[in-house]
C-alpha cells in the first residue's frame, strides 16, 4: 500500500537540532497519524511522505516556520512568585487561559530569581530548525470514522 490521502501511517522517527543532536525519537510505539492534511504531522514532512511505501525512509530539513514556529515574545512572561498556588520550580508546567483568545496555553517555568518567575508558553522547540528522519513502518486505509473525525483512533475505537 502507498501513502495517500486518508491512509493511516505509522513511523519510527528521530528529530535532530541544527547541531545534529538528537532531541526526540519514537520509543516503544511508532508515531501514527492520518495522512491528507489533517494536521497530524508537519505539512512539509507529510508532503515528502506522500507516495511512499512501508520500509521507505525520509530525511527532511525543516525551517523554523516549517517546524514549531518562531518564539513569540508575548508568550514569555515574568510573574511574581507569590501568585503561584504552589512553590514554582524550573521545569514545572501548568495551564492558563489566554486572555485574548480564551484558548488554553501550557506554560513552562524556565527561571526563578529574586521572587520573580519566568514562564514560557512557546513550544520548547520553537525557534529551532529541525531535521526529521523517519522510516514508514505501516500503512492502512483509514476508517470512515477516523476520516470524519480527522484523526486516528486506537485499536479499541475512540470516544469523544
Amino acid at each position: 500500500m502507498t501513502i495517500e490521502k486518508n491512509t493511516v501511517v505509522s513511523l519510527k522517527y528521530q528529530m535532530y537540532d541544527e547541531k545534529n543532536q538528537l532531541i526526540d525519537e519514537t520509543q516503544d510505539e511508532p508515531m501514527v497519524y492520518l495522512h491528507g492534511g489533517y494536521d497530524g504531522i508537519f505539512p512539509k514532512v507529510e508532503e515528502v511522505l506522500h507516495g511512499k511505501n512501508i520500509g521507505d525512509n525520509i530525511d527532511v530539513q525543516l525551517s523554523v516556520d516549517d517546524a514549531f514556529g518562531e518564539v513569540d515574545a508575548e508568550l514569555l512572561r515574568i510573574e511574581n512568585e507569590k501568585t503561584f498556588p504552589v512553590q514554582p520550580e524550573v521545569g514545572m508546567m501548568f495551564e492558563a487561559d489566554d486572555p485574548e483568545t480564551g484558548e488554553m496555553i501550557i506554560f513552562r517555568v524556565t527561571d526563578i530569581a529574586e521572587g520573580k518567575v519566568i514562564i514560557d508558553g512557546n513550544h520548547p522547540l520553537a525557534g529551532m530548525k529541525i531535521r526529521f528522519v523517519a522510516t514508514v513502518t505501516d500503512i492502512r486505509p483509514a476508517s470512515a470514522e477516523e476520516i470524519a473525525h480527522g484523526h486516528v483512533h486506537g485499536a479499541h475505537g475512540h470516544h469523544h
